[in-house]
């Protein structure tokens, strides 16, 4: 079935726009450093890809799902768009952790530790 991969591709990134936009991770944060940021991560990317398949470690497959429209050489259309899943994935979970771990650090400030070794259990009880 051609077009499935692409299909749920596009369901993903859908799901991680809403999760994007109702937690303020990544594009509802700053939208202009965000578009930056993931332009430079597609080109990286997007080289890789293409490096990779003229060393011949990437090629595809015969796969019924993929819509059969190539970007370049080996380089389907769905990659593309996996890219921007794996992009915003990855800023989003760097949106989501970092000011949990800022809020650890501001509590063990305020309490007066913060060293490894009360973390690991060692500092006063």
């Amino acid at each position: 079935m051609p077009g499935l991969y692409l299909a749920g591709l596009l369901v993903s990134i859908a799901g991680v726009a809403v999760l994007d936009a109702r937690h303020r991770l990544f594009f509802w944060r700053a939208p202009l450093r965000a578009a930056v940021v993931m332009l430079i991560g597609l080109a990286f990317f997007m080289v890789w890809d293409v490096v990779g398949v003229h060393l011949g470690i990437f090629f595809i497959g015969t796969t019924p799902v993929l819509t059969g429209v190539l970007l370049a050489p080996d380089v389907p259309l769905e990659e593309f768009f996996f890219l921007v899943l794996l992009c915003w994935t990855t800023m989003d979970l760097f949106g989501a952790v970092r000011p949990v771990a800022e809020r650890l650090r501001r509590r063990r400030a305020a309490q007066g530790t913060g060293t490894v070794s009360d973390v690991q259990g060692g500092g006063p009880v």
